[in-house]
């Protein structure tokens, strides 16, 4: 499946190391004012290169629109697009031909396909997810239009996290620092750990807290369309995503009389004194903020030497070289911005078919 979503639909295509990567968007609604500037800005949030703390790999990744805009409006019809690469270094995998990567999907690949792109991870690597920030951004254009904003920020790197709810903090802060955090203290410590683990040559994971304000209550369908199932859905098809959790999630020592979301009528608006439901209920959403945490493991690639076997199933070592992220906490925020965006609209597109 190289196709996301069911009225708002992305379609990606492109590898690592190949010629360009892109993607046609179908079914977005005609009328919409296309802001390139922006578009162009979350892109930039997650190409590589563009801190201390990420891939050195330097890429300008501009975006071609090839079709379904015309005077600045979507037309309704598909839209195209590409972003070309322009500085593969594919002779830093010459070395990965006959071997397979401890914990990548080399193995998996050439067993299912028999045949895999071993420069930079080929079509799992994670500069796919180019295709989905231009897709997201395109749904954010719309989103905002109907009131529904999207904020993500790296709660957590390896031990050290945010020890508050996500209200207590200024989410306006998230892009201050590079390590895309809204606590500036915090932020620091994270950034000190992530410079310290690729000195070490290996890498660290952590989790990514997104917040949706202004969702209309009524998305999501009540059996096997639950938004939350498609948030989920969406999210661990990121790469390196290891785990969804929404509202208090696996937080499960409290009981049903303190985690129940009591209603009380709000000057006249049904309202909820608590929000441990994430803002879905039955796998529909009820009108709070929708909240939910993505676990990422640390990158699979370490500039450390690793046990591992050739094609022929023979015991050898590697070490990988080239040019990777000691942490993909910080470009993965845009990703999952996206990928919620993409999520929301479609499913709000969903809930206007049915009226």
């Amino acid at each position: 499946m190289n196709t996301f979503g069911t009225l708002f639909r992305l379609t990606s295509f492109g590898e690592s190391h190949g010629v360009a990567v892109g993607g046609v968007i179908d079914g977005c609604p005609p009328g919409l004012l296309i802001d390139l500037d922006f578009i162009q800005s979350e892109l930039d949030r997650r190409r590589p290169g563009q801190s201390r703390i990420t891939t050195p790999r330097k890429e300008a990744d501009r975006v071609e629109f090839l079709s379904g805009i015309f005077e600045g409006k979507s037309t309704g019809a598909p839209i195209g697009f590409l972003i070309r690469n322009e500085n593969q270094q594919s002779s830093d995998y010459d070395h990965l031909k006959m071997v397979y990567r401890p914990s990548h999907a080399d193995y998996t690949y050439h067993l299912k396909y028999g045949h895999r792109d071993h420069r930079g991870g080929g079509r799992s690597s994670a500069r796919e997810t180019i295709s989905r920030v231009v897709a997201g951004a395109v749904a954010k254009l719309y989103l905002k239009q109907i009131g529904i904003q999207i904020s993500a920020f790296t709660s957590q790197v390896g031990p050290i996290r945010l020890e508050h709810d996500y209200k207590a903090y200024d989410l306006s802060l998230t892009e201050e620092n590079m390590v895309r955090c809204p606590d500036p203290e915090t932020a620091e410590r994270m950034i000190k750990l992530i410079q310290e683990v690729r000195y070490q040559g290996d890498t660290i994971g952590g989790v990514i807290t997104c917040v949706a304000s202004g969702v209309p209550a009524g998305l999501g369908e009540p059996v096997f369309g639950k938004l939350h199932a498609s948030l989920g859905s969406a999210m661990l098809s990121i790469n390196a995503v290891k785990g969804f959790e929404y509202g208090t999630g696996f937080n499960v020592e409290q009981r049903g009389s303190e985690v129940n979301d009591h209603f009380f009528n709000d000057e006249g608006k049904i309202n909820t004194r608590t929000n441990h439901s994430g803002g879905i209920q039955a796998g529909v959403s009820n009108g709070q903020d929708i909240y939910f945490r993505v676990a990422f493991k640390p990158v699979a690639t370490i500039l450390q030497e690793q046990e591992t076997v050739d094609i022929l199933g023979n015991d050898t070592t590697i070490k990988a070289r080239g040019r990777h992220d000691p942490c993909v906490l910080p470009r993965a925020v845009p990703i999952v911005e996206a990928m919620t965006a993409i999520t929301l609209l479609d499913h709000y597109l969903l809930a206007r078919s049915g009226e």
